[in-house]
């Protein structure tokens, strides 16, 4: 097999593999609205002033208990996109149960694959994580964040300011927990 015929075979399996695990690092979703970042970063943050209505989003987490962001109101809240099958998931947890304990934001996650809860629970025991996440096998709950800001890859974190509005978005692992603090701390010092 000539080598150009090799390395199309080899990108065309890496495609595959990449889509069929759940994982995403690829950008642009053609006219689906995809808000990238600039210059390889894969952070957008949003205005003040073009930032949208509020994320209107409840759910159950997986401890059985209902969970609605507008309880929230008026702090800021680091949503994370996760799965346990998701090697970049998995790679930038610890970061953010640190980043948890240490930043002054409501921190939730929203499992979106696991089929079974059973599996979900492992990962958060596996990574100790002290804060919530809804279990949605469906992805239904990543409707509320709109199509402008609807997190199109796993892991995605969205930062909701003190109004429940979309602040910023993390396409991808977090690049740094550098990058996390300074987001979240901008969205803090904020006037709301």
């Amino acid at each position: 097999m000539p080598l150009s015929s090799a390395l199309r075979r080899t990108a065309s399996l890496l495609a595959v593999a990449l889509l069929a695990s759940g994982c995403s690092g690829l950008q642009g979703t053609g006219d689906g609205d995809y808000v990238p970042g600039t210059s390889g970063n894969n952070a957008t943050e949003v205005a003040v002033d073009d930032r949208e209505a509020p994320v209107d989003l409840d759910g159950t987490t997986l401890d059985g208990e209902e969970l609605q962001l507008d309880d929230l109101r008026g702090e800021v809240v680091v949503v994370n996109v996760w799965w346990s099958g998701c090697a970049p998931c998995r790679s930038e947890m610890p970061m953010l149960v640190e980043a948890s304990a240490d930043l002054d934001a409501e921190f939730v996650g929203i499992n979106i694959r696991d089929q079974s809860d059973a599996a979900a629970r492992a990962f958060e025991e596996r990574y100790d994580v002290t804060y919530p996440s809804i279990f949605d096998p469906g992805s239904e709950t990543l409707l509320a964040f709109g199509k402008r800001y609807f997190p199109r890859s796993m892991p995605s974190t969205v930062v909701l300011d003190r109004d429940g509005r979309v602040a910023a978005l993390v396409s991808g692992v977090i690049p740094s927990r550098t990058t996390l603090d300074t987001i979240v701390e901008k969205v803090a010092a904020e006037d709301g």
